[in-house]
């Protein structure tokens, strides 16, 4: 689904406890989005960058603004996962993330996801801020 990009991918482990799960015993689906949440927040993080200071800060916060999501095998209890994030593109705005769950070298799950750079006080977007941009570069 996700080709080859200048920035590498971020990897987060996460593993399934049983409060993820649903009467089936599978993951349930909303966890998967989740789980992706996550690992945009640790992405963003790894880069130099905490939502609450960015937020506090700079008054900036990031929306999902659409997403696309293959739900393509079910993962468990106690399996141990990976969410792969990329940055597929880098607008003024908005970032586009491919995002993948796997157990070992097995899809489960992927999505593609944009967010949206707001800021808080005018409910409007927002350019990203500049030092995050930077970092995007390669993908322009």
């Amino acid at each position: 689904m996700f080709e080859s990009h200048p920035v590498p991918p971020h990897h987060w482990p996460v593993r399934v406890y049983y409060e993820d799960t649903d009467a089936a015993g599978v993951v349930y689906y909303a966890n998967y989005l989740k789980f992706c949440e996550r690992a945009r927040t640790e992405w963003l993080r790894a880069l130099g960058f905490e939502q609450q200071r960015l937020r506090d800060e700079r008054g900036l916060v990031f929306v999902v603004h659409s997403l696309s999501a293959d739900y393509l095998r079910s993962a468990e209890l106690d399996d141990a996962l990976v969410v792969e994030s990329r940055v597929l593109e880098a607008g003024r705005a908005k970032l586009v993330f491919g995002q993948k769950i796997l157990r070992g070298a097995q899809a489960l799950f992927e999505s593609k996801i944009t967010v949206v750079c707001v800021n808080l006080s005018k409910k409007k977007p927002a350019s990203l801020p500049d030092d995050l941009r930077a970092l995007l570069e390669p993908l322009k």
